[in-house]
This record gives structure tokens, sequence and C-alpha cells, in this order.
């Protein structure tokens, strides 16, 4: 029987024009041996969550560069958890000011990542948060 594959959702929510970032580090994660869908640029929270229940996804990856992450951030995972998706991981990259990496844990984030971060450390932060059954 197959193992079962960390699905990931990469997603560029708000009005951030700049993908090179999630591409890359959804080309990392594909080549971890995860399944990823990227949903492309200027999405709203309401577009992931969507996708995110509709794709059965255990992980979302958020990246944003336009400042706008302590309102698009939380309104994911308030979305997303009210699709009953409890265990889904929120990942966060892109620039965000150190005094603000609290304030999205608290709302519910996994883990931040900043520029310069090695995208192996993103796959194993992953594998090490999901488990797949």
């Amino acid at each position: 029987m197959a193992e079962k594959k960390v699905r990931v959702l990469i997603a560029k929510p708000g009005l951030d024009g700049h993908d090179r970032g999630a591409k890359v580090v959804a080309r990392a994660l594909r080549d971890a041996g995860m399944e990823v869908i990227y949903t492309g640029l200027r999405q709203s929270p309401e577009m992931i969550a969507e996708a995110a229940l509709q794709e059965d996804v255990d992980v979302i990856g958020l990246s944003i560069l336009s400042g706008a992450h302590l309102v698009l951030v939380p309104k994911v995972i308030e979305l997303v958890r009210a699709n009953g998706q409890n265990d889904v991981q929120v990942f966060v990259g892109g620039i965000i000011p150190d005094e603000d990496v609290e304030a999205l844990l608290k709302a519910g984030v996994s883990a931040v990542y900043g520029p310069g971060t090695s995208t192996s450390t993103i796959a194993q932060d992953i594998l090490a948060k999901v488990s797949v059954d």
C-alpha cells in the first residue's frame, strides 16, 4: 500500500504580486516528497480556506510580503477552523517583523520563516509537525 503524502497548500494572500519565494518553497516541498498545491497570486482568505477544504490539505503555507500578515493570517486560520480543519498546520513566510511573530504564533501559526530560511528547514519542520495516517 502506498504511503500517504503530506498535502501542502501554498498561497499568496492579499495584493502582493511577488511569488518567486512561494514557488521556490513549493518546489522544495515537492522535491521533499510532499504533494503541493499552489493557488497563485492575490488570494483572499476565503479563497484560501475553500481551497484547503477542497484539497483536503494537511498544511497551509502562506507567503506574505505586503505587511498585511496580522490581518490576513488570523482570518485564514479562523476560516479554516470554521471549516472543521482543526489539525491543519499553518506556516507563514515572507517579510515578517520580529515584533509580529509572537502575535502570529498566538493566532495559531505553527512557524514563521523570514528571508534566507533554508527550504530543508521548512520541509523538516512540516514533516515533524504533521502526521499522515
